[in-house]
């Protein structure tokens, strides 16, 4: 459809020059951002606009949409801390802790999701072994000595196993706390 009626508008200079950033900034052109503007607040009767956050849509078609936060002094170097200590972006550990705060999730970074895969792929491993000696036991063979030995190392195994496992959940819940021992949930 093909706009046939024009607005205008005078505007000082710097009004104009911080507009036309805004819209740079969002990927538009003015006119195509005065149009947006028009359509949400006449049509969609939007009467706070946001234009502080860009939207961008990524290749699979999902609305990404930009957030502006202010820290209080000393808490960006936190944020860098806490944020490098996950092996994340210091933007990314806050996506995640919004999103764990606002869809209540216990927030799993993808490093420590992996670690707990292989601490699981171990278990099972132990699991396997213990079947076998299990097995050995059942059917009235005598459990030699060696036998013993290998049990007492699963066993061990298992112990450690549950111990780094815990370390790590104590770890992930440690990192999330604020300052005062809540934790962020």
């Amino acid at each position: 459809m093909s706009s046939s009626e024009v607005i205008k508008a005078r505007v000082e200079p710097l009004l104009k020059s911080q507009f036309a950033n805004l819209a740079a900034r969002r990927g538009f052109t003015e006119s195509a951002l005065l149009k947006l503007l028009i359509r949400d607040i006449v049509v969609h009767q939007v009467s706070d606009v946001d234009l502080a956050a860009p939207v961008r849509i990524t290749a699979a078609g999902v609305r990404v949409e930009r957030v502006m936060v202010r820290m209080r002094t000393g808490d960006r170097a936190l944020l860098v801390q806490r944020a490098a200590a996950r092996g994340l972006k210091p933007a990314t550990y806050l996506a995640v802790l919004a999103r764990s705060h606002l869809r209540a999730v216990v927030p799993l970074p993808t490093a420590e999701l992996v670690a707990l895969k292989r601490s699981v792929a171990e278990l099972s491993a132990v699991g396997r072994n213990l079947n076998l000696i299990a097995r050995v036991a059942h059917h009235g063979q005598v459990v030699d000595a060696a036998t013993r030995v290998s049990l007492q190392a699963v066993l061990g195994a298992c112990e450690a196993l549950r111990s780094h496992t815990k370390a790590l959940i104590n770890a992930n819940l440690q990192s999330w706390e604020t300052g005062n021992g809540q934790t962020y949930r």
